[in-house]
């Protein structure tokens, strides 16, 4: 198995955080471990098991927790399954998959297989919308509805302005660990301030392996053959993956687009209002 993580006193220290978000989340809750053809995945599944099944995606550099932060009360009419991603810091398998290829795809697929679920809906935010649509390029018969949040794998935003407002201040606090090169970082990706990621992402950016592979986009035609309900949230203030640019294409590549939506005064990360509205949505 891959090391990803840098140092085992690193990786406590980023696994104590979770378990610290878990603790504070205040939820009834159970840990399912899955085994798949890449490691294991671990899922904190959440919510009535009669229910109907949503599995949760979290985004990158990040962990089931946070997902169930985000959107805490999905469990009201759904089943959570939010999974913690392989390769992300966090407590499944510590292997890179490929983003260019069908792997993402795959794993999922198995995961769900593991789990026994059918008609699935699924919801995923920036990097875990690149896994759900992985998932349907690969084998959607398994899934009901998707919702994606500034997802991953649609658009790219500028490149030089992604440089200089994430790449150089992340790099800047990895030699420096100064942390007002984090929160530089921080204001140009959430709406709003986040202590846990303020405490979070340092552990992360020192002491975790991080991808810097660049985020491929689907091709029209893969994207054409997907036949699953399709609902996007975008972001008109985000600069990794900019809102009228992603809905314009979209549109255009997406015959399943059931409905769209381009979140106001928003930046990457929402704020916890906006993440309301994005969850009211998925709720009815």
């Amino acid at each position: 198995m891959e090391k990803l993580f840098k140092t085992q006193q690193g990786k406590n220290a980023i696994l104590n955080l979770y378990d610290e978000k878990l603790d504070e989340l205040d939820i009834d809750f159970e840990y399912l471990k899955v085994e798949t053809s890449f490691g294991e995945t671990n899922i904190i599944a959440t919510g009535n098991p009669l229910h109907p099944p949503m599995i949760l995606v979290h985004g990158s550099n990040g962990c089931a927790p946070i997902a169930l932060e985000t959107y805490p009360h999905l469990s009201q009419k759904f089943r959570v399954y939010a999974v913690d991603v392989i390769a992300q810091p966090n407590k499944s398998a510590e292997v890179r998959p490929s983003m260019k290829d069908e792997s993402y795809g795959k794993w999922m697929n198995e995961v769900i297989a593991q789990l026994g679920i059918t008609e699935v809906t699924m919801a995923g935010f920036s990097f875990g919308g690149l896994v759900i649509l992985k998932t349907l390029e690969y084998d959607e018969s398994n899934i009901k509805e998707v919702y994606l949040t500034v997802p991953a794998y649609v658009v790219n935003g500028n490149p030089i302005r992604a440089l200089l407002k994430v790449f150089i201040p992340m790099k800047r606090f990895m030699k420096s660990k100064k942390m007002a090169q984090i929160e530089k970082f921080l204001s140009s990706l959430f709406t709003e301030p986040d202590d846990f990621a303020l405490a979070f992402l340092p552990q992360v950016f020192l002491e975790f392996n991080m991808d810097f592979t660049p985020v491929p986009v689907i091709n029209s035609k893969k994207a054409k053959n997907i036949t699953t309900p399709i609902t996007i949230f975008a972001a008109d203030d985000d600069l990794l993956f900019p809102g009228e640019k992603m809905l314009k294409r979209a549109s255009k590549i997406f015959p399943s687009l059931k409905e769209s939506m381009l979140i106001s005064q928003s930046k990457h990360v929402q704020s916890k209002e906006q993440n309301r509205i994005i969850e009211d949505v998925m709720i009815k």
